[in-house]
């Protein structure tokens, strides 16, 4: 203890406020993990000097503080024996100036479910002041595409939703980007500029109330028409500072959510349900439904949040084949912690990654029923690079028996670059080229998993193009396959055991 107490102010827990993650009465705090050596039961927040609360994970919202005011913030780390082992840095951060509020009513929304408020919404969302906040009280709006414009909050009060229309024609076709190429889309619900000039920026949506895209009906309409690609619940393009605050949405007719060429976003303590509602009840007829995706994106922080998904439940991806290399956009820089994970296929790269994907880490959270902790796909054709991506102290368990051992997924712990092939051979090589994909520098550790489809862990490079640099440390895996790993250089195993 002499020791940890000599070191205190040269091993500081590094503390940061996440982008974009004030309101007028909370802020959001992050804070790096430290060594597990330091055996640290709870920290401690202090605002101003006072306590104001205690938590054992690495995120904390402090809430019901006064607008426009600034707080000094700093976190304490303790032993189980409340023994202090750790001191944060002190960040400085103002809480927003308090809103004008723009109700949807004053401007003819009505919540019966039934009445169309496209125009409504749309009219006060133009109307909206800098810094202004589109207000949906309690009620059932029922509205077709909407846009969002800078430095404004989309507050959806508990009690209100905003449901979308089923007819196709309250979606005009766009310009999106979509499985990696740019293409004509539906709109989504929630929209911001079709086309990629002029940049957007601090735009929040927050509340506790839900945004349905009513996904089982429009799909299908949107699919026979065939005009597009179906749309998605949000779809945010090209802003700067975006907050998804305690917001629940559902139902999308494709992706949830999806951020595209946006940077410094913090998604906290929000909910999506793309496969089933929270009951339980299955939506019919969607596929494809991710839950959340950044696509060329960067300096993103998903926290304390659930996902139940009929897909991938987040997929990092950065366009495909050649398009996606001369838009030469990566994701980079991606922190999720502390989430849950109820359904899908846990967190993906790829498989649309030609612009590459780098620095992500996935720590601290929780898969029940899930095909997959991690999932990289990069095939050929691709090209790109996905390097230095790291999972960490997870707990995993699947029972699902919906998939098993299949091209969509082959492990728990899932790197294949033959992602889609049902039939493939893993000892033929072919010419490299600028579609030639590289996966290195991947880390696992601290895992514990179990699953009934599937192998354990499954690792698959290409032979022109092993894998590189895989180090699993402290797995204890099950799995009927075990572990199986093909055109991988640089396999390090420590600790780990796989049981079949």
């Amino acid at each position: 203890m002499e020791k940890l107490n000599c070191d205190l102010e040269a091993a500081l827990l590094k503390l940061l406020v996440p982008p974009a993650s004030q309101t007028e009465t909370s802020i959001a705090l992050i804070w790096e993990k430290p060594e597990a050596s330091y055996n640290i039961e709870s920290y401690q927040i202090y605002v101003n000097g006072e306590i104001q609360g205690s938590c054992q994970c690495t995120d904390y919202t402090v809430r019901d503080l006064k607008c426009s005011r600034e707080y000094e913030v700093f976190i304490k780390a303790f032993s189980k024996y409340g023994e202090l082992l750790l001191k944060s840095n002190t960040v400085k951060v103002s809480t927003k100036s308090k809103a004008e509020i723009f109700d949807i009513t004053s401007y003819g929304a009505v919540g019966d479910g039934k009445t169309l408020n496209t125009k409504s919404i749309q009219k006060t969302i133009d109307a909206c002041s800098f810094g202004g906040k589109v207000y949906v009280p309690k009620g059932i709006f029922l509205t077709g595409a909407i846009f969002l414009k800078s430095n404004i909050t989309l507050y959806i009060e508990e009690g209100g939703v905003l449901l979308g229309s089923d007819n196709i024609v309250d979606y005009p076709l766009m310009r999106y980007r979509f499985e990696g190429l740019e293409t004509i889309c539906y709109a989504s619900l929630i929209n911001t500029e079709e086309i990629r000039t002029g940049i957007l920026e601090n735009i929040t949506i927050a509340g506790s109330g839900k945004i349905d895209a009513n996904g089982s009906i429009l799909r299908k309409k949107e699919l026979e028409e065939n005009k597009g690609k179906p749309g998605r619940a949000i779809c945010l393009r090209n802003v700067n500072n975006i907050y998804l605050y305690e917001i629940t949405v559902k139902q999308s007719p494709a992706w949830c959510v999806h951020f595209i060429y946006c940077q410094n976003i913090s998604v906290n303590q929000i909910k999506i349900y793309s496969k089933q509602d929270k009951d339980g009840k299955r939506y019919i007829g969607i596929e494809n439904g991710d839950g959340l995706d950044p696509d060329s994106s960067k300096d993103v922080f998903i926290f304390h949040s659930m996902i139940a998904s009929e897909d991938d439940c987040i997929a990092i991806k950065s366009g495909k084949d050649a398009q996606g290399r001369r838009d030469g956009i990566p994701s980079e820089n991606i922190r999720i912690t502390n989430c849950s994970f109820k359904s899908g296929f846990g967190v993906a790269v790829g498989s649309e990654m030609s612009g590459g994907v780098r620095n992500v880490l996935v720590q601290d959270c929780i898969y029940e029923d899930v095909y997959c902790v991690a999932n990289l796909k990069a095939l050929r054709g691709r090209g790109g690079i996905i390097e230095n991506i790291k999972f960490e102290d997870i707990t995993y368990k699947n029972r699902n028996l919906e998939y098993e051992d299949c091209k969509w997924f082959r492990g728990a712990i899932n790197i294949d670059q033959f992602y889609s092939h049902d039939t493939f051979d893993v000892d033929e090589s072919e010419e490299v080229n600028d579609g030639t994909s590289i996966i290195r520098d991947i880390a696992f550790k601290n895992i514990s998993l179990e699953t009934l489809a599937g192998n354990a862990i499954y690792l698959t490079g290409l032979p022109e193009s092993p894998i590189c640099s895989i180090k699993l440390t402290n797995i204890h895996a099950a799995g009927k396959g075990g572990l199986k790993a093909n055109n991988v250089r640089g396999l390090e195993l420590n600790d780990v055991s796989v049981e079949i």
